[in-house]
């Protein structure tokens, strides 16, 4: 596989990691125009918001232990 390709199968997977969303399906086509580096900061970027809204859910979930 390509490593764009693999680049944007890693981004799907990161999208559909979100319990209680639809599938998501990225057309390779959109995203043809953009290099390597562009792919990996947008996975970059998923990951800090994975791991904001885990830290957020994290802190709401606190407040109930020490309630």
């Amino acid at each position: 596989m390509e490593e764009k390709e693999k680049l944007i199968q890693d981004i799907q997977n990161l999208l559909n990691s979100y319990d209680g969303e639809s599938v998501t399906n990225i057309n390779p086509k959109l995203l043809e125009y953009m290099d390597e580096s562009d792919l990996k900061k947008i996975i970059e970027d998923l990951l800090i918001q994975k791991e904001n809204l885990l830290e957020n859910n994290q802190e709401w979930l606190e407040q109930f232990k020490k309630n």
